[in-house]
């Protein structure tokens, strides 16, 4: 294997609280002295988050308003206030670092109606004064428009709670998704009394690349614009084929779908076309992250696994989220193996290839939001030479091991 850096474009914001504070001011919301302001917080792991949040708290407080914290989550956290809390707190987020109250209900109230059904939001922020929201803004896992996965999904899916959740994937496997998010996005910005929604956009390095508030009134245009942006910086593998990608950890907090399905090139998401790029013969997930709480949708991407990923695995918390989403293949489990040395041999077995050692074409991640840095095979080096954005920084080194036959870990940036 050799190490190889991809150069992406790396847009960075330098000051993430004078940047939060700057476009909030901007934005034109209608919050005022005295208002009781909800902001919801997303599930995912976000770079930067826990600091943009407290801006977003401080600079409302500086005005006169009385923010509280919710989470903005569907099925995640195990579909619990607790979890959903917990959740938030492994982020950095929570009463202590914000400074605010911190309240979770999966409770909601109707506001409106959509497609013939209601549209939910959470019980807690419909008796504030307003609702904002803060999230990144990014091309989803499940489907392809010109709006996908951000503030919209938010007002959709986290705002409706796990009662909403359930309706919407419902929802979407009949209008589909862009219809459904964009429909109950709509309804939510007429009824729900929103504030503002801050869109976050992250580089190719899973850096904090753009932040920018948008009004109620503003919110659709901006999140499609935004949507292009991050379009623009969405970190990719290099190569359209290959046979083997082996990725040291997935989880939630990774991405929505465990392992972010816009990189691996396979859909988790049965009910609508997704691009199948690049195309990987067989894919060895290792291990499951700890933010991601045994939540381990998204396994069944996998070919091969290990019996350590499994037995971390709370199939209560990933049957409630891919269930939700429709989803069940999200669940089901690979061949799983004693040693990460194991499954990645059983990989190699079945490339068909007569010398796989020396012919296969392997990629190695640490996961799929970080692919900066990864490691190729030999058998790639004459791809990697044709890429001017790649660069080759050494020599071919063996895949290591350590004696209980578990594959030492990246370390990125050595």
């Amino acid at each position: 294997m050799v190490r190889v850096r991809q150069n992406f474009p790396r847009p960075r914001v330098t000051d993430i609280p004078a940047t939060t504070r700057a476009t909030l001011a901007a934005c034109g919301h209608s919050i005022k002295r005295g208002d009781t302001v909800a902001i919801g917080t997303s599930s995912r792991g976000i770079a930067n988050y826990a600091a943009i949040v407290k801006a977003t708290v401080d600079s409302l407080k500086e005005i006169g308003a009385k923010p509280f914290i919710f989470p903005a989550m569907g099925s995640h956290g195990g579909g619990t206030p607790e979890g959903q809390l917990s959740v938030l707190d492994h982020y950095g987020v929570n009463e202590q670092t914000m400074g605010v109250p911190c309240r979770a209900t999966m409770d909601v109230v109707q506001v409106g109606e959509a497609l013939g059904l209601p549209v939910w939001l959470e019980k807690g922020a419909a008796g504030a004064d307003r609702v904002c929201l803060i999230n990144r803004i990014k091309p989803h896992t499940d489907f392809k428009g010109s709006i996908e996965s951000g503030l919209f999904k938010m007002m959709t899916i986290g705002l409706g709670k796990y009662k909403g959740a359930i309706q919407y994937h419902r929802m979407n496997v009949r209008h589909s998704y862009e219809t459904t998010i964009t429909t109950v996005g709509r309804e939510m910005l007429a009824k729900a009394k929103i504030g503002f929604g801050l869109g976050i956009v992250e580089n190719g390095y899973d850096e904090t690349a753009h932040i920018e508030a948008f009004s109620a009134a503003n919110l659709e245009d901006g999140e499609r614009r935004l949507l292009k942006t991050a379009k623009d910086n969405l970190a990719r593998l290099p190569f359209p084929a290959f046979d083997i990608l082996i990725v040291e950890e997935m989880g939630k907090n990774i991405s929505g779908a465990g392992m972010d399905t816009n990189v691996i090139g396979r859909p988790s998401n049965p009910h609508e076309q997704f691009p199948n790029d690049p195309r990987i013969l067989w894919i060895v997930a290792l291990d499951l992250t700890d933010n991601t709480y045994g939540n381990a949708t998204g396994i069944g991407n996998a070919d091969f696994t290990t019996k350590k990923l499994v037995e971390k695995i709370d199939m209560k918390a990933t049957l409630i989220n891919c269930l939700a989403a429709c989803s069940p293949g999200g669940a089901k489990l690979p061949p799983a193996f004693d040693t990460d040395r194991e499954a990645i041999e059983a990989a190699f077995s079945c490339t068909g290839l007569l010398a796989p050692a020396k012919d296969a074409r392997v990629v190695r991640i640490k996961n799929t939001l970080m692919i900066g840095e990864i490691e190729v095979s030999e058998a790639l080096l004459p791809d990697v030479a044709k890429r001017p954005h790649l660069q080759r920084l050494g020599e071919p080194v063996e895949l290591s091991f350590d004696a209980a036959g578990s594959l030492v870990p990246l370390r990125l940036g050595d």
